[in-house]
């Protein structure tokens, strides 16, 4: 005879702060998954972007997304190795070029499609892309100009005057010895795909050890390749961390066939510091920041990671102040170094490592405000700060969240210690990559995510997710580099990082998957994985906490259970997991996992323990659901 069923409520959000025997009621695990009105269900699925599925090279650090005054809307992406726009269903090639080597001769032998180049003191690095232009040829070889001016990614660096690249052909002629002339011209350096320990490099003093070989130890931090993105109007403003200031101009005739460049048709960056953290447009006021800056314009011995200098007003070339201009500079006092500054509703905001700061236009003769409005929240990195719905979120750097809406306030979490600490086989994050933490909102769903390496990987591997509408949390292993919410598009586009792929825009000769390569997604569409090799199934899961009769006192029997999904397409599947004690490891139910379609009304079972958990899946293609409640008919049966 069966009993009535009981309602089990579960609260929304997950809670990873004890153990599942002790959160009853609760959701203590789930990947790809979100609430909605307090359900959980599965997220969108995504969908590669772009022609012929292209990749782009390197690890993607910045995106952001604007749209010129023709209404064209353009996407700028910026990798560890380039710079690149998204347009229409396309990619172009914009990335800034470094000064030119003139001067450089070939070295070929017959049968080989290894050139070498000679030229003394050429300073370059295996995996740099470069560019030749300018070539001769003598009559020693078959290659002529037109196979030889092409991009290519240098291979080897034998000595300090020569380096190889790979030709798409074989020479057939009998070679030549430093023959020949071409000009070489660098892709502007950028930095690591990862952010390390210096070694090797650039890391210890030159000539300290044998050419090209890594140094055996170094507590020199390499920053990961890293850019930040905005825009003026229709104008890109692209810095390089650490780096110059550059610019692109979609309103420019041909645009995207021109460069970005410290003077791209008409606007000229060629007087901005040339070493800078990283900028920002002021939306209202129209001045360019650059934070963590030259004290001396020009003078990159002079950086300092908390010094602030601003442009004049509507001009981004204009830096020394004058009583006619709206230029000026300050240093923020709280803190080692500037980590991040974002534009709120009416104010820059702030984040050294330890404070944080508002700046607000007040105009001549003090043109800015610079008011300390927080101490001890410090952020993690660059991009792990999000503004959305008239509020400011960000990562600490010591563990926690906090939001900025008028006051700094600290962000309770259910799931802080899963993210930030290691323990009992999970894995926190990575501090050490802390430069490749990306943070966005996705106001579809209200909600802020932060993309994060977790300590045994050096690249971004999971995900948090806070729910501003209903102040929950859930965790995934969703690993984008980058996120753009929607806005100039209907959809977030993101990018993922495939380090032992081979990027296949640009056409580069002879390249390597050295760098790895990024591939562009637009997210929230259907309920699968698109992509170039296919489309694959979203694995997506939430589990609960047990729960039990009379606080475990007693063994229950679990007869039967009623599903209710708000929403099912196709099948889900409904594992519950037993135990005899919290100690336990908890095993299947006997006749489980249990599938459940829409027309299943009950599921009989056979599940007796005094420990109980629920757990909600599907791994098939075109799957997806929405839970709604849990029913169970369960009695106590005894003590043993």
């Amino acid at each position: 005879m069966y009993m009535a069923l009981k309602k089990v409520n579960f609260a929304a959000g997950f809670n990873k702060q004890s153990v599942p025997s002790a959160l009853p009621g609760q959701w203590v695990d789930g990947d790809f998954v979100r609430f909605r009105y307090t359900a959980p269900e599965k997220i969108g699925g995504w969908q590669q972007l772009t022609l012929a599925s292209k990749t782009l090279p390197g690890a993607a650090r910045a995106q952001v997304a604007f749209t010129s005054l023709a209404g064209e809307k353009y996407t700028a992406i910026g990798t560890s190795q380039g710079l690149f726009l998204f347009y229409g269903d396309d990619f172009f090639d914009i990335t800034p070029l470094d000064t030119p080597i003139t001067g450089c001769t070939f070295t070929t032998a017959n049968g080989s499609r290894t050139i070498t180049i000679n030229k003394a003191s050429h300073g370059l690095k295996v995996g740099r892309y470069i560019t030749l232009s300018a070539t001769t040829i003598t009559a020693a070889s078959n290659f002529t100009t037109a196979i030889i001016n092409q991009t290519y990614e240098i291979l080897t660096v034998p000595t300090a005057g020569t380096f190889t690249i790979q030709a798409s052909t074989a020479e057939t002629g009998s070679g030549m010895t430093a023959a020949g002339a071409t000009t070489v011209t660098p892709y502007v350096e950028i930095g690591p795909t990862t952010q390390t320990a210096g070694y090797g490099w650039g890391t210890s003093s030159w000539g300290a050890s044998t050419w090209n070989t890594p140094r055996a130890t170094s507590t020199v931090v390499l920053d990961a390749g890293n850019w930040s993105l905005d825009n003026y109007g229709q104008v890109l403003v692209a810095t390089i961390f650490n780096g110059k200031t550059f610019t692109w101009n979609a309103g420019a005739s041909g645009a995207r066939g021109i460069r970005a460049s410290t003077s791209t048709s008409g606007i000229v960056t060629t007087n901005n510091p040339t070493a800078t953290r990283f900028t920002l447009v002021s939306d209202r006021d129209r001045h360019l920041f650059h934070f963590g800056t030259e004290t001396t314009i020009g003078d990159t011995t002079t950086q300092d990671p908390m010094f602030v200098r601003f442009s004049n007003q509507e001009d981004l070339n204009t830096y020394f102040p004058t009583a006619t201009n709206t230029a000026g500079f300050f240093t923020l006092d709280t803190g080692n170094e500037i980590r991040a500054a974002l534009q709120g509703k009416d104010y820059v905001f702030v984040l050294t490592d330890l404070a944080a700061y508002v700046i607000q236009y007040v105009g001549p003769p003090f043109t800015f405000s610079v008011r300390q409005v927080g101490t001890n929240c410090g952020c993690i990195s660059q991009h792990s700060v999000s503004y959305v719905n008239g509020a400011i979120y960000w990562m600490s750097n010591e563990g926690g969240f906090f939001m900025y809406d008028g006051t700094v306030k600290s962000l309770p979490c259910l799931v802080e210690d899963f993210v930030f600490t290691s323990n009992n086989g999970n894995l926190g994050i990575n501090y050490n990559s802390s430069d490749v933490i990306y943070s966005s909102p996705n106001s579809l769903y209200t909600e802020v995510n932060w993309f994060y390496p977790t300590a045994d990987s050096e690249q971004v591997n999971r995900c948090v997710t806070y729910n501003y509408s209903e102040n929950l949390w859930t965790t995934s292993t969703l690993d984008r580099t980058t996120y753009q919410d929607q806005g100039v598009y209907n959809l977030p586009y993101a990018t993922d990082y495939e380090d032992s792929n081979t990027p296949v825009f640009p056409e580069i000769l002879g390249i390597t998957n050295l760098h790895g390569a990024s591939i562009y997604y637009a997210h929230e569409i259907g309920t699968d994985q698109i992509n170039s090799t296919g489309t694959t199934s979203i694995n997506a899961f939430i589990r609960s906490g047990d729960f039990d009769i009379e606080d475990g006192e007693i063994f229950m029997s679990m007869r039967r259970f009623m599903p209710d999904y708000k929403l099912l397409i196709g099948n889900s599947k409904v594992t519950l997991f037993i135990s005899d004690f919290p100690s336990d490891s908890q095993t299947s139910s006997p006749l489980g996992p249990f599938t459940i379609n829409s027309t299943t009304d009950k599921v009989d079972t056979r599940a007796r323990g005094r420990l109980l958990s629920l757990k909600i899946e599907n791994d098939a293609l075109g799957e997806t659901w929405r839970y709604g409640s849990f029913r169970m008919d369960a009695q106590p049966d005894g003590r043993r």
